[in-house]
């Protein structure tokens, strides 16, 4: 005998159908023999010995194979559609394999561009610190030199105020001490009086 194939989903609403009906069946059959049993007391021992009998043999009837027939069909009938299953998940593991690695050497190319660019950054900040020390270092030894000159300018002008000096047709004269002390490698420069 060859074994059953799958349950179609027409088989399968059949057999639903047939139990629906037998179900039926035996519901009418116990209502009639409520009926009977309300209306005919003298009927209720020979009728309460007919419905265990005929409950059994309608439910060893069709009960009786329909397990065995729905096991069968429903084995049948689940085994290609698991395989179909298990051959669906072995593709998507392997697509979901691919796209892992994918991803993973996505993720190698972005480490290694952010290590890059953190290498500029800091390469760049230290240019900026090495032009402002660099910078800072010219501003001070320039600004020294301003200074100094300027603090020479000011103390000649602090000597000009207090010195006695004049303007003379456009040249400067001045009251020289005479008698003071001479500077210079001939001696030519006198010290001028004070205002």
């Amino acid at each position: 005998m060859n074994a059953p194939g799958p349950l179609q989903p027409a088989e399968v609403a059949g057999l639903i159908s047939k139990t629906a009906v037998l179900m039926e069946q035996f519901d009418r059959r116990c209502g009639e023999i409520e009926q009977r049993l309300l209306t005919h007391s003298g009927e209720l021992e020979r009728l309460s010995q007919q419905v265990p009998a005929i409950v059994r043999q309608s439910a060893d009837g069709s009960l009786h194979a329909l397990p065995g027939l729905v096991m069968d069909r429903l084995g049948g009938g689940l085994e290609r559609p698991v395989q179909d299953y298990q051959q669906r998940l072995h593709r998507a593991g392997g697509e979901l394999e691919t796209a892992a690695l994918k991803l993973g050497g996505q993720i190698e190319r972005l480490q290694r561009l952010h290590r890059l660019l953190l290498w500029k950054t800091v390469a760049a900040v230290a240019a900026c610190l090495a032009l402002l020390l660099a910078g800072g270092a010219w501003l001070s030894l320039h600004y020294a030199g301003v200074i100094e000159q300027n603090r020479l300018s000011a103390e000649l002008l602090q000597a000009y105020n207090r010195a006695d000096v004049t303007l003379c047709d456009g040249r400067l004269c001045a009251n020289v001490e005479t008698r003071g002390k001479r500077y210079g490698e001939r001696g030519q420069y006198a010290p001028v009086a004070p205002r």
